[in-house]
């Protein structure tokens, strides 16, 4: 069982800085992880995601602010959020799963692994 404990999330101003952290059982060192969000009334949406080895990918609308990186040795996810703008404003999660997450969101498959979300708010 792979546990997924998000946290960090907040207000915070346009252009400012938020870091998401997701704590992650010790199995998940072995995972490839990612992070999505879902705005109100919005589907749920890649964001970013990392492999074991530390090849990151990101969603055009975040490439150049955000930056996913992780800790094998703990293990934790993290998401550094910088030029924030409202409309990156929702609920962010944190997820896992044996196989590329790439791959998954390009075969419109889940990854299998999720945690609970955490709220960003970014107000102009």
């Amino acid at each position: 069982q792979v546990h997924l404990v998000e946290s960090g999330g907040g207000s915070a101003q346009a252009g400012g800085s938020l870091r998401l952290s997701c704590a992650a059982s010790q199995v998940a060192f072995n995972l490839a992880m990612g992070w999505f969000r879902q705005a109100p009334e919005k589907e749920r949406e890649w964001v970013a995601s990392i492999t074991t080895r530390g090849s990151a990918g990101y969603a055009d609308s975040v490439k150049g602010r955000f930056a996913v990186s992780r800790d094998n040795a703990k293990p934790t996810l993290y998401l550094l959020m910088n030029n924030l703008k409202p409309e990156d404003s929702a609920i962010y999660y944190c997820a896992a799963d044996p196989d590329s997450i790439r791959d998954k969101i390009r075969n419109n498959r889940n990854p299998r692994y999720w945690g609970q979300g955490t709220q960003v708010t970014v107000s102009s």
